[in-house]
């Protein structure tokens, strides 16, 4: 690790998928976090090393300002636009994680070449056809985002796309009773019930990566990290009903047969995704 002498930034849309204990297995370090809520700047004096943790909901610009019909308080997104908050330091880092997708199951407008084109749980003229869904916004936004660095005169980096992440809320969605109580186990091959949905946004992640990697004329490096497959068979690597702190959580199914609140998107750490790490730091030590 020595060789990173700057920055590794974290670029997020979902809860970071780190175990940061994995992060500093290289030394029995605790570093110092020189950054706020916004961005967080973690630094290792052995190594000279800074991470860096920014939030990016989309990757792409967003504002709650009124814009056209729609009112304020609105997410909208400019998809051809990546998102300055991030863009504006990436000429400082050596590496760059990507990871995003998730937040487009939230209410959004979009926004294409100055004009709404679509919308997420959000689209007042029933009458008009939407041009883009959730699911072609998720695209777009990556290869905005992608293509913006790929071409940045200044930035010679490594980007590394960590790529849609399953969850498994199985009976229902995360609003309707949906749950991975009880799973204590990987998935064996022939019991994998395929998401639909997380297969589409990989695609579409997938496809806006390759299109970005077309277009680069820097120096920089883009490299994809493909977990989805894979974890797709990790049901039980969810907080469960476990992520509440309350001591008096209820953790177990009602006598109607409903399952508790529970978290099946995000990750116990350590846990499978301490799996990522690894791939993270092999991917690191072959490209720089």
């Amino acid at each position: 690790m020595n060789s990173l002498n700057r920055f590794l930034a974290i670029v997020l849309c979902i809860k970071p998928f780190f175990s940061w204990n994995e992060l500093w297995f290289f030394q029995v370090e605790v570093p110092k976090n020189r950054g706020n809520r916004r961005m967080q700047r973690f630094y290792f004096a052995s190594t000279s090393t800074t991470i860096i943790r920014i939030w990016s909901a989309w990757l792409v610009n967003q504002t709650s300002e009124p814009f056209d019909f729609a009112p304020a308080g609105v997410a909208k997104l400019q998809l051809d636009a990546p998102d300055e908050s991030f863009m504006e330091f990436i000429t400082d880092y050596d590496v760059i994680v990507l990871s995003s997708g998730h937040w487009f199951a939230k209410q959004s407008v979009y926004i294409l070449q100055d004009e709404i084109v679509g919308g997420q749980l959000w689209w007042p003229d029933k009458s008009k056809t939407m041009k883009i869904n959730n699911i072609e916004a998720f695209g777009v936004s990556v290869e905005t985002a992608l293509t913006a660095m790929a071409r940045h005169p200044d930035y010679t980096g490594l980007t590394i796309v960590r790529t849609f992440s399953p969850d498994h809320y199985g009976g229902g969605n995360w609003n309707t009773g949906g749950s991975c109580t009880g799973k204590v186990r990987p998935l064996k091959d022939g019991e994998l019930v395929e998401n639909e949905f997380t297969n589409v946004m990989h695609q579409k992640q997938v496809t806006g990566f390759s299109r970005a990697v077309k277009k680069k004329t820097n120096k920089s490096k883009l490299k994809l990290m493909d977990i989805s497959e894979a974890f797709e068979y990790r049901h039980d690597g969810h907080p469960g009903p476990y992520r509440s702190t309350d001591p008096n959580k209820i953790t177990k199914r009602g006598p109607d047969g409903r399952p508790p609140p529970q978290d099946c998107l995000h990750w116990c750490m350590p846990g499978p995704v301490d799996t990522w790490n690894e791939i993270l730091f092999e991917i690191i030590k072959r490209e720089l």
